[in-house]
């Protein structure tokens, strides 16, 4: 029996990047796999958000290319290139909702932009999503009537609305605190279990690496591309490149806290 899951999703093959004259990434080459969680880590100014930029069409490689499905979208024309947009879907990390919109509107808007359903077809479809995040019933809230936790499952309603086989998140743990955050990790797992989803995330944030990652690329600034790739836990115990285990293992080194008996006394004149 033909098996017809395809090997990739997508294939970024040889990417070269970056703005004006400047070159960010060079010649990064790598796959992402059906259903797989893909992280994309490393320092500040390592070319994380440049790469996704890349990727989703939002700036244009100095060379290389971006194929899903086995179909470059680097190369693709207007009519290929909306085709392949309907294939991902994208969390920004500011979650970019339109604040003078309900939730509603805001899912909707990937609907009317791309498909001619109805009214009445989009209206379902939105408090599907909505459900699938967690937030039924708040079809008709503002933005600004949500927490930030609440905002990011808006957003990633929005980005499911097309029922995308990828998912892109930058930085889905920005601004949230540490309860929230493990709530949106716990969510996005959901939706990759559920819905088959594979996802590329970049993030800086250690505890969801480690908890949902099933392979990372780790970039660096001063290569301008891949120094690292396989699973977070095998690079973090394994990898001999400092860069690598410095970022994998940020505490390593830390001082423990100690409290010296002068320090206890000190705190005793308080009491």
């Amino acid at each position: 029996m033909k098996n017809d899951t395809p090997a990739t999703v997508i294939e970024v093959k040889n990417l070269s990047c970056g703005y004006g004259e400047t070159v960010v990434l060079q010649d990064v080459s790598f796959a992402v796999h059906p259903r797989e969680l893909l992280f994309v880590i490393g320092g500040s100014g390592c070319g994380k958000s440049t790469l996704l930029g890349c990727m989703i069409g939002l700036l244009k490689p100095f060379q290389g290319d971006v194929a899903y499905f086995g179909k470059s979208f680097t190369a693709a024309d207007a009519v290929q290139r909306r085709d392949i947009l309907k294939t991902f879907g994208v969390l920004y990390q500011n979650n970019a909702l339109w604040s003078s919109m309900t939730l509603a509107e805001n899912v909707s808007l990937p609907l009317e932009e791309h498909t001619s359903l109805t009214r009445e077809d989009r209206q379902e479809i939105i408090a599907l999503k909505l459900t699938q995040v967690g937030l039924s019933g708040s079809e008709e809230l503002y933005p600004s009537e949500l927490s930030g936790g609440m905002q990011k499952r808006a957003a990633l309603a929005r980005a499911l609305a097309l029922d995308p086989a990828i998912v892109f998140f930058d930085e889905p743990s920005t601004g949230l605190d540490p309860i929230t955050s493990r709530q949106m990790d716990r969510l996005i797992l959901q939706v990759r279990n559920t819905l088959g989803t594979s996802m590329v995330i970049v993030s800086h944030q250690l505890s969801s690496i480690f908890r949902l990652a099933d392979r990372v690329i780790v970039l660096d600034r001063q290569s301008k591309g891949i120094i690292a790739e396989g699973s977070p836990a095998e690079l973090a115990a394994t990898s001999t490149d400092p860069r690598v285990r410095d970022f994998l293992n940020e505490d390593e080194d830390f001082p423990k806290p100690t409290n010296p008996p002068s320090a206890r006394r000190s705190f005793d004149l308080f009491k």
